[in-house]
Order: structure tokens, then C-alpha cells, then sequence
């Protein structure tokens, strides 16, 4: 890890101690700078069969943090987060012990979420360095797994370039990944020499592609170093003033790291097409995770809830590997009046099939309700609320599992 972060730090120390310009100051770090944060409210309830009882969790989250603003070409950000439980622990949150309740991955926690500085001296560049989270394309192998109270995050080393204007580049170090457990977890973090090169270029609204190298290294849990490539294609088409089409098309390959004890050699695929007329729009794909019987396609660094269905059955992608053929509907009010306008709901279905093999795996539904308020206030930018639900049914593969959440939170 040294090796890779002592440079950066020598280059921002040398712009902090080098002689100051006439264009700013150091009080611009304090006086240019914002507060923000957010609190977030949830309660989940998850019925499973074959678990003697049902979950019942009311948990809440609060982030405060501050970005500075920019001198010198430096800019840093600190973040606290904090997760607490209301009322009675009905609910196995992973570090309690209540085994005979389902999962609600939300333990109690307080920790640095973020806290970074980075430098934007160089044209065209950004080096950032510190905990910090990281977004690549649509997070189905690296994000802050953002559904979750406690986020992803991680302590990297981060270099973005963008050499030309619709081309950027990025390159991060990762030695600690600060996953969503918690600071009382049996295994809070991944350590390792983690490595992720990415790329985007974007053509037109029609066509952006993005290419990525990632090269996991993970101590705690060799059968996840992984090397994956890939790329994807996305793009917007306007049809009319009321059509417009979209699509995503995706391909990696992931093979086993140098210090995976199992051989691994397996395929991703994903392809996803989107009708909208106005604010309605109707889309449909299939994703598939392969798999040989042994070991499968994983992504350990993924917003994982995103994807394969609202339950989580399938964070972990069984060895048999995994397609999800799956069709949604999506609406959102519009014209009716202020109170119900920007309503959205969204109606999704998953078929789940093995990759290598005729097995199924079983069905889910996915419904969705909510909206956004946004605030016209000095102090307050936003808030939200929705609710949620997934029923997931099995066919001998898993367990029948239900799952129902209300949300409601303030950004500031």
C-alpha cells in the first residue's frame, strides 16, 4: 500500500507548504464550504420460510458531513455516520445472534464514512486520496451498496483523467473496503492490493461505452480475488417529442485471481432494452452470472440490491450460476396537481434459472411507491417518502420470502 500512496501524499503536502497565490486563501477551505447530511428512516419486515420467526426492524440513519471549499487546488470532505435501532431488536442484524429471525443487514454503527482530500492541479486531473465512496457505471460491480444504512465504503487511492471531453479515465487503489456490516461484524472490512481501471467515452446521448479492468485481491475471502474485464454499452434514442428508446448491453469476463484457491473461468452477460412514452416506460432483459457447478461469476463490491430482485436471494451467485429474465413497468404522475405529481411506481418480475443447467430457481415480484419532495429552503434540499415490497417464491431452489418496507428521509 505504501508504495502507491506516499507519491500522492508528497504531491499534496507540496502544494499546501508551497508559497500561496494572490487567487485564494486558506479561509476559502472554511468559507466556501457546505454542510450537508441526511436522515433516513426504515422499517422492513421479512417473513422466510423455515425460520421460526418473522423480522421486525425500525432502524435510522444519520449522516452529517462538511466539503470544504478549494484552495490551492485542494479540496477535502469529512462524513460521520450513525445507525441506531428503535424500539425492540426483532430481527437478526448479523451481529446480535437472533438466528431465529431473517436478516435485516442494518447492525447499530458509528463511523468515519467518508473522509478524504483531493487535488485538481494537474489539467485535466483529480487525485484523491482517503475513505471515500466509489460509483462505476450502474454499480453492478463497484458501488456504496446505497440501499443498506450503513454504506459501502473505501479507503483508496483515487487518480480520474479526462484528457479529452468525453473521455474519462480513473484508476483506484483499494487496501480496505468498509462493507455494510458494521464495526462489530466478525468481518467489518476486506483487505487486500485491489486494483480498478476504468474507462468511459461518450459518442452521443445514443451511444456511451465504458471499458474496466478490475483485479480483486481479497485476504479475508481468497475465493473472491478475481480478475474481471469488461465493457458496456448504454445510449439514449429520442424517437419523437413523447418516444424515446434505451438500451444496455454488457459483457465481462472474470477468471481467478493469484490467490484464489479455486480455478475460475466464467462469463457475464447483460442486455436491457426500455420503451417510454411521457413518463411511462416499459422495459425487459436478461442477465446471466455463469457458473460451473463449483464456483461462479461474483461481484463482492457490487450495490448487489439493485439487481436479481428487491429480496437479496441471490447476492451471492449460486455455483450453478444464474440467469435473470426479468420485464417491468414504470410510471410517474404527471399534470394532476402538486401533492400527487412526481409520484412514482414501478412494477418489475424475475424468472430465475440456473446458468449451466435447467434447474429454476423460482420467481419474484417487485413493487415500488414513492416520492420526492423537493424543499425551496436555505437549510433543507429534499425529502422522501416510499414504500416498498418483494415476494419472492421458490421452486425447491431457496426459501418462499417476503419482504416490506416504508421509507421516509430529509437531505440537507
Amino acid at each position: 500500500m505504501k508504495r502507491h500512496v506516499y507519491p500522492l501524499l508528497v504531491i499534496l503536502l507540496f502544494q499546501v507548504y508551497s508559497p500561496p497565490s494572490l487567487a485564494d486563501s486558506p479561509s476559502d477551505w472554511v468559507t466556501e464550504g457546505k454542510v450537508f447530511g441526511e436522515v433516513r428512516y426504515r422499517y422492513e419486515q421479512v417473513t422466510q420460510d423455515g425460520l421460526a420467526q418473522d423480522a421486525s426492524a425500525n432502524t435510522i440513519r444519520g449522516n452529517i458531513g462538511f466539503e470544504t471549499g478549494v484552495y490551492k487546488d485542494l479540496k477535502g470532505l469529512i462524513e460521520i455516520q450513525a445507525i441506531r435501532h428503535l424500539g425492540n431488536d426483532g430481527f437478526n442484524d448479523t451481529t446480535n445472534g437472533k438466528i431465529t429471525y431473517p436478516v435485516v443487514a442494518d447492525p447499530e454503527s458509528t463511523e468515519f464514512n467518508q473522509g478524504w482530500i483531493s487535488w485538481s492541479g494537474l489539467p485535466n486531473t483529480e487525485l484523491k486520496i482517503g475513505r471515500q465512496k466509489i460509483v462505476l457505471d450502474n454499480q453492478r460491480f463497484v458501488g456504496p451498496v446505497g440501499w443498506r444504512q450503513n454504506d459501502q465504503t473505501f479507503d483508496a487511492g483515487t487518480v480520474i483523467f479526462n484528457p479529452l471531453e468525453n473521455l474519462n479515465i480513473s484508476y483506484s487503489y483499494l487496501w480496505n473496503i468498509n462493507r455494510v456490516f458494521g464495526e462489530h461484524s466478525p468481518l467489518p472490512d476486506y483487505t487486500g492490493d485491489n486494483h480498478l481501471i476504468h474507462s468511459t467515452y461518450t459518442f452521443r446521448n445514443w451511444l456511451k461505452v465504458a471499458a474496466y479492468g478490475y483485479f480483486l485481491d481479497i485476504e479475508q475471502t481468497p475465493a473472491l480475488s478475481s480478475n474481471t474485464f469488461g465493457s458496456q454499452l448504454t445510449g439514449n434514442i429520442k424517437l419523437s417529442d413523447d418516444w424515446k428508446f434505451q438500451y444496455l448491453a454488457e459483457y465481462a469476463y472474470q477468471r481467478d485471481g493469484d490467490d484464489n484457491p479455486v480455478s475460475l473461468s466464467e462469463s457475464y452477460f447483460h442486455l436491457n432494452a426500455g420503451l417510454s412514452w411521457k413518463t411511462l416506460t416499459i422495459s425487459g432483459g436478461v442477465e446471466s452470472l455463469g457458473g460451473n457447478g463449483v464456483n461462479a461469476f461474483q461481484t463482492p463490491l457490487a450495490t448487489g440490491h439493485a439487481f436479481n430482485g428487491w429480496a437479496d436471494k441471490f447476492l451471492v451467485t449460486p455455483v450453478g450460476g444464474l440467469e435473470d429474465a426479468y420485464g417491468g413497468v414504470s410510471y410517474k404522475l404527471e399534470g394532476i396537481g402538486n401533492l400527487v405529481d412526481g409520484i412514482k411506481a414501478d412494477v418489475i418480475y424475475h424468472d430465475f434459472k440456473a446458468e449451466n443447467s435447467s434447474m429454476n430457481y423460482g420467481t419474484e415480484w417487485d413493487f415500488q411507491i414513492g416520492k420526492t419532495f423537493k424543499i425551496d429552503s436555505i437549510v433543507l434540499k429534499e425529502w422522501t417518502i416510499s414504500a416498498k415490497y418483494a415476494d419472492y417464491n421458490t421452486d425447491g431452489f431457496l426459501t418462499d420470502t417476503n419482504k416490506f418496507w416504508l421509507m421516509m428521509g430529509i437531505k440537507f
